[in-house]
């Protein structure tokens, strides 16, 4: 009698301590999960580290034209800066002849801003920021690289929250609404960097 209670409690035990098939599963599922999550966060680190890269290197492209114009003297008139300005544009126009909407806004990371943007805002917050950007006055904004951004047209700005999950950019670019396309635009000269489609959800 004690040699069969002994096998019993023996039993017990391996029950107990034993996972059970479902709980097998559910273990399996959450590895994977894990696992899935953490190759995503891995592949988005990699996006935004081409991102990083391409902007670093049309500040570069800013410098080179930069170092080649006459410097502005402290007592510079109107008129001496918007010349200033418009040979800044061209000349970095120039120097970017060829590049196409894309370069920095590659298709993958453009996918991984709009996830962030429709995260971020849901409801009644993304009915409100449709709302808000749409009724902007940008009309008329060429949605084309290399282009300058008209000066009398509004500047849509990023919402704080979203900013902060926003690949954080150098002070001479900005994220920029126009309709529901996310611009890139140099904040010195207003050129039109680069700019992604249907970045709002």
């Amino acid at each position: 009698m004690k040699y069969n209670m002994g096998i019993l409690a023996v039993i017990a035990l391996v029950l107990i301590v034993t996972p059970s098939p479902a709980g097998l599963v559910q273990g399996n599922v959450d590895r994977l999960a894990q696992t899935q999550n953490a190759v995503l966060i891995e592949e988005q680190k990699k996006l935004v580290k081409a991102f990083d890269s391409h902007i670093k290197d049309y500040l570069r492209q800013r410098d080179r034209v930069r170092k080649k114009l006459p410097k502005l003297s402290k007592d510079a008139t109107a008129e001496q800066i918007h010349a200033y300005q418009v040979s800044f544009v061209e000349a970095l126009r120039a120097m970017r002849a060829g590049t196409k909407p894309g370069y920095m806004f590659q298709p993958a990371f453009a996918d991984h801003i709009r996830a962030i943007i429709k995260d971020e805002f849901k409801g009644t917050e993304r009915v409100e920021l449709r709302q808000e950007v749409l009724e902007a006055d940008t009309k008329g904004v060429p949605l084309r690289v290399n282009y300058p951004y008209p000066d009398n047209k509004e500047l849509t700005q990023i919402p704080p929250t979203l900013l902060l999950r926003l690949p954080q950019l150098p002070k001479e670019v900005k994220y920029r609404f126009v309709g529901t396309n996310m611009l890139l635009v140099d904040t010195d000269n207003s050129l039109i960097v680069d700019y992604m489609t249907k970045a709002l959800p």
